[in-house]
């Protein structure tokens, strides 16, 4: 089931493969995410010294978090991957030019889980083209929606 969608991502890259990796979150940051209060539109993964981390995902705490602990909305959080894929994700990030995306965040067997993207940017050109693509296919849908009415 799908908490959020990255849809920036998708129109500014191209997805070659998808990766599902697990997220290390604190107890208030998990019932945050059950509520919707989060944001991944400006979020990124990084890789160092072979670990993955996603850097810039705003949790906005609920207004019920504990008094004890201060609550960091956008602080890094590691990913959770097996090591052979990191491995491999940290060779085509070196040699190909890609870079990693979050997709989205969802839940798996009741807990959350980040949708990773190994993606290369896309031009202005081909963000056009891919808009083109879309219109298209809407007129298109259209067309055929008047046609059987």
């Amino acid at each position: 089931m799908s908490i959020i969608d990255n849809k920036k991502a998708f129109h500014d890259y191209f997805i070659e493969e998808r990766y599902e990796a697990g997220l290390a979150l604190e107890g208030w940051e998990v019932k945050a995410i059950r509520a919707g209060r989060v944001q991944l539109k400006e979020a990124y993964v990084v890789l160092k010294q072979e670990e993955v981390w996603l850097i810039g995902c705003h949790i906005s705490p609920l207004p019920t978090a504990s008094t004890h602990i201060k609550p960091d909305p956008t602080r890094s959080r590691k990913l959770l991957l097996h090591a052979n894929e990191i491995r491999k994700l940290i060779g085509k990030v070196q040699q190909a030019g890609f870079t990693l995306v979050p997709l989205n965040l969802h839940y798996a067997k009741g807990r959350v889980k980040v949708e990773i993207g190994l993606a290369k940017g896309k031009k202005l050109h081909d963000k056009r083209a891919t808009e083109k693509e879309r219109e298209w296919q809407r007129d298109k849908a259209r067309i055929m929606r008047d046609k059987h009415a």
